[in-house]
């Protein structure tokens, strides 16, 4: 799916992250969200690669990266832990400074990237996703409803475990497909790609202990950055589907603007799942903004 791109993996301490390489021009680091990988970014990474030099990863947990048991207080699946890799897999590849666009659970991480490490990120552009301290404190049954695996993913090991390792495909099926567009929205190369990712050793429990993380320790380094009043220093752009979750039932842009200095964006006409739903639209939406 990406044939000018080269393939590494990146030893960070006691795991790796996958990592692939390709273009030229300023550094662009693309994440993934959930239940998914790299292959996200499929119709768009060649077309950024005449624009950037584009780098995408497999999160921590996720597709061809390390999935290292959880620690009982979660934090090595922690938005600040997740954030520490992807500063250093930049890091190896020469960037101090870099753009980010990410969707979902990338863009969490990328939340924090910005608030860790201020210096180094130029500009993010988040896609369709309100901050998670701000989604848990304002869930209603609609949004569990429509958000139900935040709720049972973060069940006590191993019972989430359990139901999922009996049949990840049909959770990779029911989780996307349940969305706005429905499974017709991805190719069956890359709709593939996410079945083969959740049946790796390790890797439900992984994606268990990334959500386990957000409903605890994340929630506490959220709270802390609005205790001591700290906001995202660099231009974010926010962009959600108007046929999806976030913008029917919070204020993207309002809950951004309490945690961010400068934040624009708008919906798209789409669902959940922009980078495969919108690519077109996308591009040019990061073309724009990066510039």
């Amino acid at each position: 799916m990406f044939p000018s791109f080269t393939s590494h993996r990146i030893t960070l301490d006691t795991i790796e992250i996958a990592a692939w390489i390709g273009g030229q021009g300023p550094a662009l680091l693309l994440l993934h969200g959930h239940p998914q990988t790299h292959v996200i970014w499929h119709q768009l990474a060649e077309p950024l690669a005449q624009h950037y030099t584009v780098v995408m990863t497999d999160l921590r947990g996720y597709g061809a990266s390390s999935k290292p048991p959880g620690l009982p207080d979660h934090s090595n699946y922690s938005k600040r832990a997740m954030a520490a890799d992807q500063l250093a897999v930049m890091r190896y590849f020469g960037f101090e400074r870099f753009l980010v666009c990410a969707h979902d659970r990338g863009a969490r991480v990328t939340h924090r990237l910005c608030m860790d490490a201020p210096h180094a990120v130029q500009k993010a552009l988040l896609l369709d996703i309100a901050p998670t301290l701000h989604m848990y404190q304002n869930t209603g049954r609609d949004f569990a409803t429509a958000y139900f695996h935040w709720f049972f993913l973060i069940q006590p090991a191993p019972f989430p475990e359990r139901l999922i390792e009996a049949d990840p495909d049909a959770y990779v099926d029911a989780v996307m497909g349940n969305r706005h567009a429905g499974l017709s929205a991805f190719t069956p190369e890359a709709q593939e790609a996410y079945r083969s990712a959740l049946r790796a050793p390790g890797a439900v429990h992984a994606l268990c202990e990334d959500y386990r993380a957000a409903a605890s320790i994340d929630l506490e380094h959220d709270a802390e950055d609005r205790r001591l009043q700290r906001r995202v220093e660099c231009p974010l752009r926010i962009l959600w589907g108007e046929r999806g979750i976030i913008g029917r039932l919070f204020d993207p842009l309002g809950a951004w603007q309490a945690v961010a200095r400068e934040v624009s964006g708008h919906a798209l006409p789409c669902g959940h799942y922009v980078p495969e739903e919108q690519p077109e639209a996308l591009l040019e939406e990061i073309l724009l903004f990066l510039r």
